[in-house]
């Protein structure tokens, strides 16, 4: 039986070429000859298979793929048909003369223009990596038919593809969708490319990436270099407050896309709600597709894998604490266009995530959607928090988990605001939540866990910071902000340069990002620390051995 999809007008579709019109609504994977061309299954259901890994000549049979990570939409609400894996309504006709013949009345009826192919607005962008499996995420328009084809470099015998028809669009009129290539081979670089309604997309820079070695009990581990940044501010002046433009530059993002690194890391406010974006869903969903299709974001999207957190700006309105109404439209927004590993907890909401890179434990953190207010009195409130219980709880439990895998001795702890760093009577850093940051050194004091460094931003300018934990041991952070937002050009003249954890030299109020390299021997790992301005000057560069964390 074959099913035909009525045109309705809240999804904003246009009828595509007869072939959309009778495709079943779901994805699929299957092989492709050598030549790159599909295989045809014949009449019936088409079925998923995937091809045996490179080193077996014999095919192998798989069940459907299911990606549920693509959107996530709370039950009940709103948005939840952006979640669903289709148009609202359906029809079905038997394969029929009358049905032929009525579906051919259809499409000569169609006016010419209903009969265009999708658009394509930004992406793609490379996800979470694993051993075994890549995310990849990029946003359409009115695309009736998607396909990611992928296969072994230097090896097209081996090529697969995944295909999704009539992908779900948002509010704001846009599909933006995660592909979840499985079954990989680990230690492999691979090559992709796009199709969309039959037009395989160009691009000015190479689709690729390279999946996750198995160094563990084998060899040393490798190196490895990734950035990290906050506050990315793009300009849109119909929304934009009168005066000077905020978002000063992108040559950041430019030069970030040609450093070579392996992925990024978003420290928060990656986006910049407006008021007109956070007074309604339809608002925060335009944000969202607006800045991520600028163009001279691309290059870095594609460049390397990218993982995120949030701060307020990319949550709700400025300094937003837990009871922003629209919490769980943003969740969903922030999920549906960050393809990170994980998101919170079934029962307990939040962007908060962890991963492995390398020899290093990286644990994400949300401290917005659980967050009490930072101008709550912390003397008569002790118990404010910026994670929530059970967030830190996780944050605790993490920590003990990385400890007992020696083979990571680095923990980054990555969250919005500052953590060590003083002197800021109005700002939202830790020295306002000082229960919960005692809390956490004393934790990791007594239980002698080693190789600790927070990533944090949200700040407007750059710094590195560092923490006597006990006689040989330190806990450091790095704070790195803007990227393209308004600098604290005068910080250097403010209570923060006076920090006396400042270390000396590394305070740089300009747009900037941080690259941080992991090197050396297994017994002499050391992190690189290197701070580069929007002209692509160094400001500065800090060693830091892996004997001075422990």
């Amino acid at each position: 039986m074959a099913r035909i999809r009525p045109v309705h007008r809240l999804w904003r579709r246009r009828i595509g070429p007869a072939r959309a019109l009778v495709l079943p609504r779901r994805r699929a994977i299957r092989p492709l000859h050598p030549s790159g061309r599909s295989r045809r299954l014949g009449r019936g259901p088409r079925r998923n298979r995937l091809n045996a890994p490179p080193s077996s000549a014999r095919p192998l049979r798989h069940r459907h793929v299911h990606d549920s990570r693509s959107s996530h939409a709370p039950p009940g609400s709103a948005l939840a048909g952006f979640a669903a894996s289709g148009n609202p309504s359906e029809m079905s006709l038997h394969r029929s003369a009358p049905a032929a013949a009525l579906l051919a009345a259809i499409l000569l009826a169609a006016p010419a223009a209903f009969l265009s192919a999708g658009e394509w607005v930004s992406g793609p962008m490379l996800g979470y990596r694993a051993h075994r499996e890549v995310a990849i995420w990029f946003e359409t328009r009115d695309a009736h038919e998607v396909i990611l084809r992928y296969h072994v470099a230097g090896h097209p015998e081996t090529a697969r593809e995944i295909i999704r028809r009539d992908p779900p669009a948002t509010p704001a009129g846009g599909q933006p969708m995660t592909f979840v290539l499985p079954a990989l081979e680990m230690g492999t670089a691979y090559t992709y490319s796009i199709v969309v309604d039959g037009e395989e997309q160009s691009f000015a820079y190479p689709l690729a990436f390279t999946t996750t070695d198995l160094w563990e009990w084998r060899r040393d581990p490798p190196d490895f270099t990734f950035l990290f940044g906050s506050c990315a501010y793009i300009n849109e002046p119909r929304y934009d407050r009168p005066g000077e433009p905020y978002g000063k530059t992108v040559a950041t993002l430019q030069s970030m896309a040609r450093s070579g690194a392996d992925f990024m890391i978003w420290v928060g406010d990656n986006i910049y709600l407006r008021e007109a974006d956070f007074s309604s869903p339809s608002g925060i969903w335009h944000r969202y597709a607006h800045d991520r299709a600028l163009p001279a974001l691309q290059p870095l999207l594609a460049a390397m894998h990218h993982y995120a957190i949030w701060d307020d700006h990319d949550y709700g309105s400025n300094n937003a604490n837990r009871s922003f109404e629209f919490k769980h439209v943003t969740l969903q927004a922030f999920q549906t266009y960050w393809p990170n590993p994980s998101a919170g907890e079934p029962d307990n909401p939040g962007i908060y995530t962890k991963f492995v890179w390398g020899d290093a434990f990286f644990i994400l953190l949300d401290n917005r959607y659980h967050r009490d207010d930072s101008r709550l009195d912390q003397h008569t409130h002790p118990e404010k928090t910026q994670w929530g219980a059970r967030q830190f709880d996780r944050l605790k439990q993490s920590l003990l988990h990385a400890r007992t895998l020696r083979l990571y001795p680095f923990k980054f702890i990555v969250t919005g605001s500052q953590f060590l760093s003083n002197g800021e009577p109005n700002g939202e850093g830790h020295e306002h939540f000082r229960r919960e940051r005692e809390e956490l050194l004393a934790f990791i004091r007594e239980h002698d866990i080693s190789g600790v460094i927070f990533l944090t931003g949200d700040v407007h300018h750059t710094g590195l910071y560092r923490h006597r934990l006990d006689d040989s041991r330190w806990v450091y952070e790095l704070t790195s902000s803007p990227l393209s937002s308004g600098a604290w050009t005068d910080v250097a003249n403010s209570p923060k340069a006076r920090d006396p954890q400042l270390v000396p030299g590394t305070l740089v109020g300009t747009q900037n990002y941080c690259r941080i390299r992991i090197a050396g021997p297994r017994d002499s790992r050391r992190v690189e620390i290197t701070c580069i301005d929007k002209e692509r000057t160094q400001r500065w560069q800090h060693t830091i051995p892996l004997s001075a964390l422990r």
